[in-house]
């Protein structure tokens, strides 16, 4: 496996995390026009499952380093035939490309594919990891804080399910933050600390609200939208409560008036628009460092 791959969160040191999160930075402002310098730069993104946030946003960053993009459309690819995903990925290196961006609904499905020499950017596999979605939560938390340090974040919803609660937990706990989680009995995580989220919220710097995952068989049975967001969502009387600079965090999609109150989507507190505003940076950021490219110095 080439060595710029990006799978999983695990793969990142603290100083890895770091050099990532400045280059998106500096991507905002002293580097906003860079460019991939070489010439060859062709990106393959094959998106096994539905996106939108994350494929468009791989997108916009590949196009704004001056990549060309293919989108493999694999409801027409020899995929429907039964090539393996290890074949596709090989033929597609074999034909010149020299990136690949790739969301798959297996768990760890790269594992499949030592045989790759180019680099694998993880656009999130099954419930297993997501870790550019933790990257721009982590730049958006840094961007408000000032730190990754001694935050304590509360994760709510469906953490069952969530490749999102996974990676976070995992680069947070690395900055020694406090990560927690809340929400129904049965999407409970072994090895996750759980709190009860009305007794917690007050305390949370972080609130981030996660959706339910039905396209992984998540369901409460005989329980409403209504009673959902009242029993387990960010209701406007539990936005009340939030501390002063807390702020609200969502990987999206929203499912509106279920995990969140429709109106807080958009509240003073929310960052859940900056956090895909973000998403194009650390994307930015990821591919640059893909291709080889060491991280940018701070311009004086």
């Amino acid at each position: 496996m080439n060595q710029n791959s990006l799978l999983s969160m695990s793969d990142l040191s603290r100083n890895d995390i770091i050099h990532i999160l400045n280059d998106a930075s500096l991507f905002n402002v002293s580097y906003s026009d860079w460019q991939l310098p070489c010439h060859k730069a062709l990106v393959a993104n094959l998106f096994f499952e539905a996106s939108t946030r994350t494929h468009f946003s791989f997108e916009s960053a590949e196009l704004q380093l001056g990549c060309k993009v293919a989108d493999v459309q694999t409801s027409v690819s020899s995929v429907t035939k039964g090539e393996t995903l290890y074949d596709t990925c090989k033929t597609l290196e074999s034909v010149g490309y020299d990136c690949l961006v790739i969301r798959h609904k297996q768990d760890a499905y790269y594992k499949q594919l030592e045989g790759i020499n180019i680099p694998i950017l993880n656009a999130g596999d099954g419930a297993g990891d997501h870790p550019t979605q933790c990257l721009l939560d982590l730049l958006t938390m840094y961007q408000e804080f000032g730190t990754l340090t001694g935050l304590n974040v509360l994760i709510c919803g469906d953490i069952q399910h969530s490749r999102v609660a996974a990676s976070d937990k995992t680069a947070l706990e690395l900055f020694q933050s406090n990560v927690l989680f809340a929400g129904p009995e049965e999407w409970k995580r072994e090895g996750y600390k759980h709190v009860d989220f009305d007794e917690y919220l007050e305390k949370a710097d972080v609130v981030m609200m996660l959706r339910i995952q039905k396209e992984r068989g998540a369901a409460l049975a005989d329980m409403s939208d209504a009673e959902y967001l009242e029993q387990y969502g960010l209701t406007k009387e539990r936005y009340g409560r939030m501390k002063k600079n807390a702020i609200i965090m969502h990987p999206a999609p929203v499912n509106r008036g279920v995990e969140i109150d429709t109106d807080l989507v958009e509240a003073e507190k929310s960052r859940i628009f900056k956090q895909m505003s973000n998403g194009v940076l650390v994307r930015k950021a990821v591919i640059k460092r893909a291709f080889g490219y060491a991280p940018f110095e701070e311009k004086k």
